[in-house]
């Protein structure tokens, strides 16, 4: 799956230095050309011979050694993908604002190649607010991050700020490179979130959707080098800005299919995973409601179906990916809105599975085409996102 790709493999001053030895091991056992430089800093915890050993090319360290140039421009044009692993504070720091002192930072200045940091330090310096800022940087500049992971650090603190474990940066790794080509500058248009209908200026009517299944999505489709623009109801998800992201919020119904409409006609993709309230009050008080009866009646008319709407205009060329929810009949429903809604795909939740559906960080789905219905296990949603971009990729 990797056979051939070329890896610079940068590694910066952090205990968890020892753990690069072994991504070589599994990079080159996957069939990667490596080759690694270091900065001063990092040759403290692990030596430059045992990485020459394992990659079996010359380690860099300095831009001069005897005499002779290490031409880090090279290198960086050289490579398929460049991962800086461990990622210290300090060289975080610097690449988000451009300082070049070293080897490492004058390769990635100089790369043209995607850019993957995999962050280890200590709990209190990963949670810095300025380290937040420098990673926000980072992947504004469209890097990838692989967040660092949850445990016992080398101070004894337990929290996060561990580097991600070799075998799973290498399915990363993996990942990136067989999925990144099919979506790679593709238009994608994703609904996410609930809508609020007004009752009156403080009221409304809405759903229990965290928006947590589209924003998988979209990270998914970050990651895979796609151009999202995401219309966002109200969700209180914090959200990572990125070079390839545009977020549009909405709140009704009516506002997202406004926003959706207006977006729609230069997506390759539309994604309908947003929970859009059916229906909303008829008539919207100017001032708060008060509580005089003991009944209260309310008229609701039917929103727009925003999917159904695009769906009448989708174009030949053009991919429509729905979201069903059911609690009843759920394939047949399913189906129904596949064919009724012109979808490409439908996305099959049931409200009945434990661990799926609303607010959870857990989902469990059917993908159902024209075609065929696939069944998956109750997975996160960051992996639920990737069987179905997988999928979307495949009608692609």
């Amino acid at each position: 799956m990797l056979t051939g790709k070329k890896i610079v493999l940068a590694v910066t001053g952090s205990i968890a230095a020892y753990k690069s030895l072994l991504l070589v091991r599994l990079l080159i056992k996957e069939g990667c050309e490596v080759r690694v430089i270091m900065t001063s800093s990092a040759t403290n915890f692990v030596s430059q011979l045992s990485f020459a050993t394992l990659s079996n090319h010359t380690v860099y360290v300095d831009f001069f050694k005897d005499n002779t140039w290490a031409n880090h421009v090279e290198l960086g044009l050289w490579a398929d993908l460049m991962i800086i692993a461990p990622a210290s504070a300090n060289t975080i720091a610097k690449a988000a604002n451009g300082v070049c002192d070293n080897m490492v930072l004058a390769t990635y200045l100089s790369s043209k190649c995607p850019v993957i940091f995999a962050p280890a330090m200590d709990l209190d310096m990963y949670l810095h607010p300025s380290t937040k800022h420098n990673l926000i940087n980072l992947k504004s500049y469209g890097n990838h991050i692989i967040e660092a992971t949850y445990g016992e650090l080398a101070s004894r603190l337990v929290g996060q700020g561990r580097m991600e474990e070799p075998e799973n940066i290498v399915d990363y790794v993996k990942s990136f490179f067989v999925n990144s080509s099919k979506l790679y500058g593709k238009n994608l248009l994703i609904t996410a979130g609930p809508t609020y209908e007004a009752l009156d200026p403080v009221r409304f009517i809405g759903n229990h959707s965290s928006g947590k299944m589209g924003w998988a999505i979209t990270k998914e489709a970050l990651n895979r080098g796609a151009l999202v623009n995401l219309v966002l109801g109200p969700t209180s998800l914090m959200i990572n800005p990125h070079a390839n992201l545009s977020i549009h919020h909405v709140s009704s119904a009516q506002q997202m299919y406004e926003a959706s409409k207006k977006l729609h006609d230069h997506a390759d993709i539309s994604i309908f995973s947003a929970a859009v309230a059916d229906y909303r009050p008829k008539d919207v008080a100017e001032q708060k409601i008060k509580k005089n009866d003991s009944n209260f009646a309310l008229e609701l008319i039917k929103n727009v179906d925003i999917a159904y709407e695009l769906g009448k205009i989708k174009k030949a060329n053009q991919v429509h990916v729905g979201f069903a929810l059911e609690t009843e009949n759920e394939e047949i429903n399913a189906k129904g809105k596949l064919a009724k809604k012109n979808f490409d795909l439908i996305v099959l939740n049931s409200a009945n599975e434990k661990g799926a559906g609303f607010k959870h960080d857990t989902n469990k789905i059917k993908l159902i085409s024209n075609k065929a219905i696939t069944t998956y296990e109750l997975k996160s949603k960051d992996e639920v996102a990737k069987d179905i971009l997988d999928q979307i990729e495949e009608l692609l």
